[in-house]
């Protein structure tokens, strides 16, 4: 590039930042978006010329390159509703040019948006605006038709077998094929404009890297093939079979209205899989016991590896398999316990990813603290050790009976048992637990006898060293559950939030959605009725996937066709807060917190008494604490006088559930997001902010990001500038000791880190009335010991969670962020990729 030219943008940059500094925000909305994208191949000046806000010209007698030209318009076009004080196209496209190895216009246009996206530390909109500039040029590569798109793909040919791939759902390729009004109206009901609102760059990635179909390679090169939009539409149609016409079609569309507006989002297996062949539309599954024996555990093996192809996270419980040194009848010989049963379970996992290479195989592994194994067990994730002695791939879990908090608290006594000389434990809850674990201890069958407490600290040493295991309270699961009436519940899923029942030759299944709450914020309220509205819808949705779905397991799809339990979850809590100014540990954000669930639950409630009302309720309805009048407010004993209070006509709901049941056995169970939150740009499920700069990882590198509402609030107020974001680098992306940042601002965005986590458990004990299976509750220790530990874990417990802990998230005693502020990072160079946070796994099976 000439000298000239690149004074021409500089010169160019600074005249537009002048301007912009008294320019108002405008919309911008982007009508028949992909149409206008699609014009920049045929005519870039007459886009540009139409964009809402164009580049101030520059002085003749420096006029740019005409490649400089015509990039900044094309950045420019794009722009025009983000804040001008802060996003400037014109340094966009100076760097860009500086950095390319080719001057020729599709490889510069190519490194746009990832130009854009290391400048998103400057202020969010350049987020957003790399997002659209790498959306555009996903437009122009794609059809907007989603007929042609998909049959496309459907006929495209395998490279190996030279065959057509066939990958549609039959139904859906009929209707794709043959019939026109179907086609027309989904075509018309196709908002592409859609995907340049709101959409940032690394939620754009997300969709790129795991979740928009992908050409079969050949001449296409494997690139990919959808746009958001077609994603959205063809979830929507596959999730209720929508091209059978009807009440499915208008079902079909009114799901894509709201997951293209991002009021809710299915989990990630749907989205995969909506509307192909093999549509495995469902989350999670658990396997409540393996059998003790080489058959049993084998035929488990083999269930957990066909479970894992079809993209499904896996909760099972190892409890009921022999000890180390316990007798095998079949051979004389001793079984060599639980670790080589789990490092095959381990290898399986590593081996069978789920949905062929999307994501990396996840199971999770519970284990009742009285297994005369449960030392090797905690051992199992620790990074020293013999190796034969390891398998760190798999998730560990306690299933925690309330005798052995009880035996803690007082100091006493804890045995060590094998289950095949004490049989029962795994089946047996509450008082019946602790008669028959009593009796086994006086008849002598311990194989040890300690300290409750030695156990503990194991507990806590492997949490404090692998963030595991998760802390489950096995009475607590059982008693408050509607599944209760089927049988001892013996474990749960990979994120801790699915209790239900999986035994006598059942697998429990769960399909899973989210509603994302700070799109349910309207003129600086709460809009309930809206959430009600939706959760309703979702819950309708997720009743649809368990008949729409392909199973993995015939015992899988049995026990979802006759408990056809569901899971509803949030994502952007923190950011609801925020919208709304408030702090996470204030009482009005209590409040709040236990409203918007009511309002979820009521409406799932709602919407699966009317489903049975035209259906019947499920099978195994009767006998079920609801068909008793018994919901989850009244399992938590809470009062029901605060029903008359509510907003909500409980006492109509409640007599309309008597006469007709329902639909679903279980409704709501609030899931790490973690993946989706990405995608529709909020904060994950309900936690807080762990900062308020992210770590994003795409193929193109890592990315530092700033909190949205915090770098809005502190622009509006004259505040953010180059000084206060290094002011932010350097202190890990805390507020707090940033002497200029305003107090309110610094309560509205304290980090989990420095939130008391009484706070979070105190508001998951608020929301648990609602919650009737469980919910995915990090604990967030920046460095913990045994006490900090002991008391969080006695506080959930005493206040009757279910999950007591999913992760343990810590802090490292340094943090990268101080070793790399230099110069590149104050310019948004390439070098800016701190890592902020703990870094521990983050589960993506739930994913709601």
């Amino acid at each position: 590039m000439a000298p000239s030219s690149l004074l021409c943008l500089v010169w160019c940059a600074v005249a537009r930042g002048a301007r912009h500094r008294a320019a108002p925000r405008r919309a911008l909305r982007f009508r028949g978006g992909a149409d206008a994208v699609l014009a920049f191949d045929e005519d870039v000046d007459a886009v540009a010329a139409a964009a809402p806000e164009a580049p101030v010209p520059a002085p003749a007698a420096a006029a740019p390159s005409p490649l400089a030209a015509k990039l900044l318009k094309r950045v420019a076009s794009f722009a025009g509703d983000l804040d001008g004080r802060f996003v400037d196209p014109a340094r966009v496209v100076a760097k860009a040019l500086a950095g390319a190895a080719s001057e020729r216009y599709d490889a510069v246009d190519a490194t746009l948006a990832e130009t854009a996206a290391y400048m998103a530390t400057e202020h969010p909109d350049y987020g957003a605006l790399a997002a659209r500039l790498a959306l555009a040029r996903l437009h122009e590569a794609t059809s907007p038709s989603l007929r042609e798109a998909l049959l496309a793909l459907d006929d495209e040919a395998d490279v190996a077998t030279g065959e057509a791939c066939r990958l549609l759902d039959d139904g859906l390729r009929a209707a794709l094929r043959d019939d026109a009004g179907f086609v027309a109206t989904v075509e018309a009901a196709l908002q592409h404009g859609r995907d340049f609102e709101g959409l940032d760059y690394f939620g754009f990635k997300t969709l790129e890297r795991s979740y928009l179909l992908r050409h079969r390679g050949g001449d296409a090169g494997g690139g990919v093939a959808e746009r958001p939009q077609h994603l959205f539409m063809r979830a929507a149609l596959g999730i209720h079979r929508g091209w059978l016409g009807g009440d499915r079609l208008a079902r079909s569309l009114e799901t894509y209205e709201l997951l293209s507006t991002r009021l809710l989002m299915h989990a990630s297996p749907t989205l995969f899989h909506a509307g192909l062949k093999r549509s495995h539309l469902s989350s999670c599954f658990l396997l409540g016991s393996t059998e003790d024996s080489i058959e049993g555990i084998y035929k488990t093996l083999g269930r957990c590896a066909a479970i894992s192809k079809a993209a499904g996270g896996i909760g099972l419980s190892a409890s009921d398999i022999r000890a180390t040194g316990s007798r095998i009848r079949g051979t004389g010989g001793e079984s060599n316990g639980l670790v080589p049963v789990l490092r095959v379970f381990d290898a399986t996992a590593r081996y069978v990813d789920q949905g062929g290479g999307k994501r990396p195989g996840a199971f999770a592994v519970y284990i009742e603290p009285w297994h005369a194994d449960i030392f090797d067990v905690l051992d199992l994730k620790k990074n020293h050790g013999k190796e034969e002695r390891r398998a760190r791939d798999l998730f560990y879990g306690l299933w925690i009976p309330d005798l052995f908090m009880r035996r803690v608290a007082d100091d006493g006594d804890w045995s060590l048992f094998c289950p095949d000389e004490c049989p029962g434990l795994t089946d047996a809850t509450g008082e019946q637990f602790d008669e028959l674990y009593a009796r086994y201890e006086a008849e002598g069958k311990a194989r040890k006898t300690l300290k409750a407490r030695k156990v503990w600290r194991a507990v806590l040493d492997a949490q404090m060293e692998t963030g595991t295991p998760y802390m489950l309270y096995k009475d607590a699961c059982n008693a408050k559950s509607n599944h209760r009436h089927l049988g001892p519940i013996k474990c749960s899923n990979l994120c801790c939030e699915i209790v239900e029942y999986s035994g006598g030759g059942e697998i429990a299944v769960c399909n899973l959605g989210s509603l994302v709450l700070p799109h349910f914020v309207r003129d600086g309220q709460v809009d309930f009725d809206e959430l009600k509205r939706v959760a309703g819808v979702l819950a309708t949705n997720l009743d649809a996937t368990i008949d729409s779905g392909h199973y993995p397991d015939g015992a899988a799809e049995a026990s979802n066709l006759k408990h056809r339990p569901v899971g509803i979850g949030v994502s952007g809590l923190a950011d609801a807060f925020a919208l709304l100014r408030l702090p996470f540990d204030s009482p009005e954000a209590a409040r709040l917190n236990e409203e918007i669930f009511e309002a979820v639950y009521f409406g799932a409630l709602e919407a699966s008494c009317l489903l049975a009302r035209s259906h019947g309720p499920y099978a195994s309805y009767e006998g079920s604490p609801a068909s008793e009048g018994l919901l989850q407010p009244d399992l938590w004993g809470a009062d029901r006088g605060r029903e008359a209070a509510s907003r909500w006509d409980w006492l109509t709901l409640r007599r309309d559930v008597d006469t007709y049941g329902l639909r679903n056995s279980l409704l709501t169970a609030p899931m790490p997001t973690a993946s989706t939150a990405q995608i529709v740009g909020v904060n994950e499920c309900f936690e807080p902010y762990t900062s308020n700069l992210y770590a994003r990882r795409v193929k193109a590198g890592e990315f530092v990001v700033a909190n949205r509402h915090l770098v809005e609030d502190l622009a509006g107020r004259g505040l953010w500038d180059d000084a206060m974001r290094r002011e932010l680098l350097k202190h890990g992306g805390s507020v707090l000791p940033i002497g200029r940042i305003p107090d309110d601002v610094k309560a509205l965005y304290k980090t989990a880190w420095e939130l008391s986590q009484k706070t979070l458990v105190d508001l998951s004990a608020g929301r648990g009335k609602y919650i009737d299976q469980s919910q995915s509750l990090n604990c967030f220790i920046g460095q913990p010991d045994y006490a900090k530990l002991t008391t969080y874990h006695f506080h959930g417990w005493k206040a009757g969670l279910k999950t007591g802990m999913y992760y343990l998230r810590t802090q490292p005693a340094a943090s990268a962020l101080q070793f790399t502020l230099d110069a590149d990072v104050a310019d948004g160079g390439a070098k800016d990729r701190s890592q902020v946070g703990c870094g521990a796994d983050v589960c993506l099976s739930c994913s709601g």
